[in-house]
């Protein structure tokens, strides 16, 4: 593969990387160039101003599924693949790093980092500092992020929040002499570009007003005041890195169509799991929880994803019709997977500011809302029993981040997942819901048998 690529990565959180590369992306994109945009772990809010970047934007309420480049869920060679498919025929590749450039899931080395990214792919790094407060001491802060680790190919450095040129002019020196990097530019503090949060992170692209127009602010920040053509160059001298896309698959000898939840309460799906149901046969068919009345026509199979059910809650549980054409389905013993969102909605009751409203009530028990995190991290889990994904001892992995709990009594023999000593999720024969968000890249049987259920117990 010889794709030229760039890294956009940060000094830590918080420092304005989603903006910096959402601009950068844009900025290609009005120079008519097909862009490829990425993230770097388990994200499904950022891609989201990804896809509007790169001229793909989600419609309201319909964020686009994650391109996701995680070492811990995938492995390296499972990256290299996501990454090839995802960059095939296109002039260019932009992936936005999380958190700092090392941080990850081990404290002692890469795994699970931006940096691990980086290395595993040779995609040349960009370093964004916020230099709101910073002058000559920005060159002592990038040349430690240049030697931390040598294998991580930090090429430049771009200071965001300064007050202007004359900011930028003590900055300049001290990255460029003193760290040995080229400064790509500048951006200022600009008005409205800070992506609104909520509990769960970013507010959706699709939810928000003016996303185009805010793309459009930032990508003429980006060309007024970062080095354009720089940038090119250094994704051009990008080395060819080893792998290819995926063979084409045997063409899949079942079929099934599954009904995919897609609105403003159910939009975080990560687009390798689509795109490995569609390759195991699965006509995948979007609806609406909110707005829809019934299932579409003909539906085998029930995916539920993640979202924000509990800023929905009222009409979710207005939508009667939904709910008992849902119940019907899974009295009718055809499959239904449900992550996180999907599991509260699949609840008796989900609790939150006080009120109780009504699920669907196929998973006993209900989901109640804090304002504190209940879980985050990631998960390897091994499936407890035979389910719609695996029989039991199927191994997979995937990631936990919710502000809700479960309350009930499921019996043990009931839960879906053990993870070491611990019971999670729920499952029945044609039924499996988890607070979990797996990747189908981890175990790509997990697709294949999703369908083969579906299409069978048809």
């Amino acid at each position: 593969m010889n794709v030229p690529r760039l890294l956009i990565a940060a000094t830590h959180s918080g420092v304005g990387k989603t903006t910096v590369a959402c601009g950068i992306m844009a900025a290609l994109r009005r120079r008519g160039l097909r862009v490829a945009p990425f993230k770097v772990g388990p994200d499904f809010l950022d891609p989201g101003y990804h896809a509007a970047a790169c001229g793909d934007g989600p419609t309201r309420g319909a964020p686009a599924p994650a391109v996701v480049l995680d070492a811990w869920m995938l492995g390296e060679e499972g990256v290299r693949r996501s990454f090839a498919a995802g960059a095939a025929d296109v002039d260019m590749a932009v992936i936005e790093g999380m958190m700092g450039l090392y941080d990850g899931a081990d404290p002692e080395t890469d795994a699970g980092s931006t940096a691990q990214i980086a290395r595993l792919l040779q995609a040349p790094v960009i370093l964004v500092l916020d230099g709101s407060a910073l002058a000559r001491s920005a060159g002592a802060l990038a040349l430690g992020y240049r030697v931390f680790d040598p294998q991580v190919p930090v090429v430049g450095v771009v200071a965001n929040r300064l007050a202007g040129e004359e900011h930028a002019a003590y900055l300049r020196p001290g990255i460029e002499r003193g760290a040995g990097l080229a400064f790509l530019g500048w951006l200022p503090e600009i008005a409205d570009a800070a992506i609104p949060e909520r509990h769960l992170g970013l507010v959706t692209a699709g939810e928000r007003e003016g996303v185009a127009a805010l793309i459009g602010r930032l990508a003429d920040a980006v060309e007024r005041h970062l080095e354009v053509p720089r940038l090119l160059e250094l994704a051009a001298a990008a080395p060819p890195i080893s792998g290819s896309a995926p063979a084409a698959l045997e063409r899949a000898r079942l079929r099934a169509r599954i009904a995919l939840a897609r609105d403003e309460a159910f939009c975080f799906y990560y687009r390798d799991n689509l795109a490995l149901l569609e390759a195991a046969g699965a006509e995948i068919v979007p609806f609406s929880p909110l707005r829809d009345r019934e299932l579409p026509s003909d539906t085998q199979g029930i995916y539920l994803g993640g979202g924000y059910p509990e800023l929905h809650a009222a009409r979710l549980a207005a939508n009667q019709s939904m709910q008992r054409a849902i119940c019907a389905c899974a009295a009718q013993g055809r499959p239904i997977y449900a992550e996180c969102g999907g599991l509260m909605y699949l609840c008796e009751v989900l609790s939150t500011d006080g009120t109780d409203y009504p699920m669907v009530g196929i998973v006993p028990g209900r989901t109640v809302m804090e304002s504190r995190l209940q879980a985050i991290g990631y998960r390897e889990v091994t499936l407890w029993r035979d389910t719609v994904l695996g029989p039991r001892g199927t191994v997979a992995r995937g990631h936990e981040f919710h502000h809700s709990r479960y309350e009930g009594s499921a019996p043990v023999e009931r839960a879906a997942f053990a993870v070491g000593e611990r019971r999670l999720g729920y499952a029945t024969e044609t039924l499996l819901a988890s607070y979990i968000h797996l990747h189908f890249g981890s175990n790509p049987r997990l697709a294949e048998q999703f369908v083969t259920q579906c299409a069978r117990r048809h």
